[in-house]
């Protein structure tokens, strides 16, 4: 382990999720991650005593459900941190947890440098960015997101909340990706076009002049230009149908410590001045369709309109 991971580690344990002597640490990882996840645990170990590990083999897709013994020890914590290869973050097994009182961090798709970099960051100034972020879309009806590449889509917010995530988690119950840094909400519906020309799974980093177009009508993907992703959404609907092809998510990126884009999801979508849009579940975040898909694609010069007021976003 390197002193900059462990570092890394401890920048989680003990600013981000803020952990006590006296609380009950898990650390939920797969075989792919175990480095991560035993640099979380060594951390967790040098504030409480009570922490453990549980690793598991990667996950088919990400929104899958972990095993049943993962979800029961992560419910059954203080604190839990998830450094998996496939997400957690928009599964039943996160949410029963957060809802039992354990707080926590998924770190989805976490390699050793975007692990570096993300932790490497100044979580209260990203705090006050994207409080900045929630006092601006929070009261509005309707945001519209255009850009260079052709996105024109606007969004009915309804009576969705906008939540931010911050990678402060310190309170029974709250939730973070880390890296972190954006403010999300599941719209009740959305109509339009979005050109994806950052990050997107299963591609990374788009090539440069390489662009991914959604048409979405009345909340409901309608159009993927993709091959790859329309098999992703088509191998999920064989199992939810329609909610496969939900628009889940709005989200603007807030931490202004994140340059450029890597081609991690994870990290990409938190830069400054990003907006990502998510297909599929969206059953943890506030909205009401759940499914074993959440897609996030990522653009790199949206212009963001609330209620038709332009909305001068941060940058790194």
């Amino acid at each position: 382990m390197t002193e900059e991971i462990a570092g890394a580690a401890r920048t989680a344990v003990e600013q981000c999720l803020n952990v006590g002597a006296d609380e009950s640490v898990i650390v939920v990882t797969d075989d792919e991650r175990r480095p991560i996840g035993e640099a979380l645990y060594e951390a967790a170990l040098r504030v409480t005593d009570d922490a453990s590990i549980i690793r598991y083999p990667p996950g088919q897709q990400h929104g899958t459900e972990p095993p049943a013994p993962v979800a029961a020890a992560m419910a059954d914590s203080d604190v839990f941190l998830a450094p998996t290869t496939k997400s957690l973050s928009h599964t039943r097994a996160r949410g029963a947890a957060c809802e039992a009182g354990s707080r926590g961090a998924t770190l989805p798709g976490i390699t050793a440098d975007v692990f570096v970099v993300g932790l490497d960051a100044d979580y209260a100034a990203i705090a006050d960015h994207s409080a900045a972020m929630l006092d601006a879309v929070g009261d509005a009806d309707e945001i519209r997101v255009t850009s260079p590449q052709g996105t024109d889509i606007t969004f009915g917010i309804g009576d969705r909340e906008w939540l931010a995530d911050t990678g402060m988690v310190h309170e029974p119950g709250e939730f973070s990706n880390l890296p972190a840094g954006e403010v999300f909400v599941a719209p009740e519906t959305a109509t339009g076009t979005y050109v994806v020309d950052g990050t997107m799974r299963p591609h990374g980093l788009l090539a440069e002049g390489q662009h991914l177009t959604f048409e979405v009508d009345d909340g409901q993907v309608t159009s993927v230009s993709d091959d790859a992703i329309r098999a992703d959404l088509e191998t999920a609907a064989e199992s939810v149908g329609d909610a496969a092809y939900n628009l889940a998510e709005l989200g603007i990126g807030t931490n202004v410590g994140v340059a450029e884009l890597v081609g991690s999801v994870l990290l990409d979508e938190k830069a400054a001045g990003t907006v990502h849009i998510a297909i599929g579940d969206n059953a943890g975040i506030g909205g009401d369709t759940g499914a074993p898909v959440h897609l996030d694609g990522i653009l790199r010069e949206p212009t963001v309109y609330a209620d038709g007021v332009e909305l001068e976003l941060p940058s790194a």
